[in-house]
């Protein structure tokens, strides 16, 4: 000890400003193992350390390679270092009781030995105190963190009692650490999070309620510390969503304004999109919308059959439209309407180098509808080879594109449509019979308009409406007249038909009301043909309308049945037998 001490004493200078200057120890290690090594590593990384050399006579220890490395004289025996080199502090880390005798004679006066025992205080010592810097600086680096995180963190004991917030607690509840660490969470937060991981010792995920302290919307996620098995407290961190919540009813309210001028939209397109908006008072018609709907839900094929112009395709769209692949592609095919050659490329795709001017990828509807619905109208126009891919797609559930040479899996509905008799087709071999019945799980047959002359009424007016803003007209409606011609007509063209007849007869019109003069010209264009049994039904259409019109205007409370038939100028009791025999709702 009075060695170190003279030793020290000369090669520093205190003064009461502290060290003015301090010479680098000059150092040497005897033994390169596992404790000379790590006595290297330690020494290597001081500033007022130099080491002059390191000696063992195994030339391949640990402790000579790292020596090496660094360019640290090496020697094969002790006796060598101590002739070599001008030492002040010799560290002996062997563990040799007879070497270090023999040593501590050889070492000049003026040199300390610091024996192996007193190495691994020292490197104990050195590495406790290096560990406990590094928990400090993970400690401040962890404190960074913690207090730069937006979300509110709070943290308890298993007693409950608040040991650590972060700034962003104290951000959001607006209550500073120095008033919230040290009290009770079951006091100032019973119903939080933190009680019940505490009660239950399982995490408690996206619990929602008010920060305390504030009017701040917040969700919670806590989970319980457990160290060893046993639960030694909890943290939580949770979020403020106040603005959250008010962007999110900003977006309702705008999306609801969004989806009114969606509704508005689609009361002016010529399609309608759900089965609520398809026009229909007749109860044949009602009946086949409620199959469809039902059918809608379902995921099986669909065949829409009927003549042309009754509304197959609108049919289509309000399937598609309530079912579960309403938020998928809706893809649409006219098989009549694209010649045979480039239907199965419209169908399929093709790669590149398919053919002459195929030079880049095209994707077939298949692809295009996948997850969703493929609309192909008209399929009894398809020709017989595109009838057996067809089966292929819906047997395999894959296409493959022309000049392809791997399958492509698909998820897609098909709906089918056609004005024609299919099984006339399949008897005269134009149509496959196994491709119908795949096709045809689900029949919807719609029926024409005359078989349904309830809804011509209804659809007038809802095209009256539609055309009035799109030709920027006043028409009011029909005469009575006009509407017992449009009545008695048998519409070979259905509603398409009636569309149609509506629109020129609007664009003509120089008044307020479609007269059956303005019919005429067409209707005798067409010769129109009543027979005895169409003469009577439109009479009987006509009266049914008049009744709910005046039941519409009037009420269907006793006294506005009284005030309709007095309306009519028939007895009250004629206008119940009336409504009976119609089936009107009143």
């Amino acid at each position: 000890m009075q060695k170190i001490n003279k030793k020290f004493e000369y090669k520093g200078f205190r003064s009461f400003y502290g060290v003015i200057k301090v010479n680098k120890l000059k150092v040497g290690i005897i033994g390169a193992g596992r404790g000379g090594s790590a006595l290297l590593e330690t020494l290597i990384q001081m500033d007022n350390i130099k080491i002059e050399g390191i000696a063992d006579i195994n030339s391949s220890a640990p402790g000579i390679e790292m020596a090496k490395n660094e360019g640290i004289k090496c020697f094969k025996t002790a006796q060598e270092l101590l002739t070599s080199c001008t030492l002040d502090v010799v560290f002996e880390v062997t563990g040799n009781r007879n070497f270090v005798k023999d040593l501590r004679r050889k070492l000049p006066d003026e040199t300390v030995l610091v024996e192996a025992p007193a190495v691994n205080i020292m490197l104990s010592i050195i590495r406790d105190r290096k560990e406990l810097l590094e928990i400090k600086e993970i400690k401040e680096q962890l404190s960074i963190i913690l207090n730069t995180a937006q979300e509110g963190i709070q943290m308890v004991d298993k007693n409950g009692i608040i040991k650590y917030v972060n700034q962003g607690y104290t951000r959001i509840t607006g209550i500073p650490a120095s008033k919230r660490i040290g009290t009770s969470v079951f006091e100032v937060s019973p119903d939080g999070a933190l009680v019940e991981v505490l009660r239950t010792g399982k995490p408690c995920i996206g619990k929602r309620n008010k920060a305390v302290g504030s009017n701040a919307e917040v969700i919670s996620n806590a989970s319980p510390i457990i160290i060893n098995g046993e639960m030694t407290g909890a943290v939580v961190v949770f979020q403020d969503i106040t603005e959250v919540l008010r962007l999110s009813e900003e977006l309702r309210r705008s999306t609801s304004v969004i989806d009114g001028l969606k509704d508005e939209i689609m009361k002016l397109n010529d399609s309608p999109g759900k089965f609520d908006e398809i026009i229909c008072e007749s109860s044949k018609m009602k009946k086949i919308i409620n199959l469809a709907r039902k059918a809608s839900r379902e995921d099986s094929t669909i065949l829409i059959t009927g003549e042309s112009g009754t509304g197959k395709e609108i049919f289509a769209n309000a399937i598609h439209a309530e079912s579960p692949r309403s938020g998928k592609p809706f893809i649409k095919v006219n098989c009549a309407a694209i010649p045979e050659n480039l239907l199965e490329s419209e169908l399929f795709g093709y790669e590149p180098g398919a053919f002459t001017g195929a030079s880049k990828l095209k994707l077939g509807k298949f692809e295009l509808a996948n997850g969703g619905t493929i609309f192909l109208d008209e399929i009894g126009d398809m020709s017989p080879i595109l009838q057996a891919k067809l089966l292929r797609v819906i047997q395999e559930r894959e296409i493959e594109r022309i000049g392809g040479t791997r399958p492509i899996k698909i998820d897609v509905r098909i709906i089918s449509a056609t004005n024609r008799d299919l099984l006339e087709l399949i008897s005269s071999g134009a149509f496959r019979e196994d491709l119908y019945f795949r096709l045809n799980v689900i029949n919807i047959n719609i029926p024409p308009l005359r078989e349904r002359r309830e809804d011509i009424p209804a659809l007038t007016k809802v095209y009256i409406d539609y055309f009035n803003r799109k030709l920027h007209k006043n028409i009011k409606g029909v005469t009575k007249k006009a509407e017992y011609m449009l009545l008695s007509y048998d519409w070979p063209g259905n509603v398409r038909e009636l569309m149609n007849i509506l629109e020129r007869t609007i664009l003509m019109s120089q008044g307020e009301w479609i007269t059956d003069d303005l019919l005429r010209p067409y209707f005798d264009q067409i010769k129109i043909k009543v027979n005895s049994r169409d003469a009577i039904l439109p009479l009987e259409e006509m009266e049914k309308d008049l009744i709910r019109r005046a039941l519409k205007e009037y009420g269907t409370s006793v006294e506005g049945k009284r005030k309709a038939a007095k309306a009519l100028k028939i007895s009250l009791a004629t206008l119940y037998n009336k409504i009976k025999k119609y089936g009107i709702q009143a």
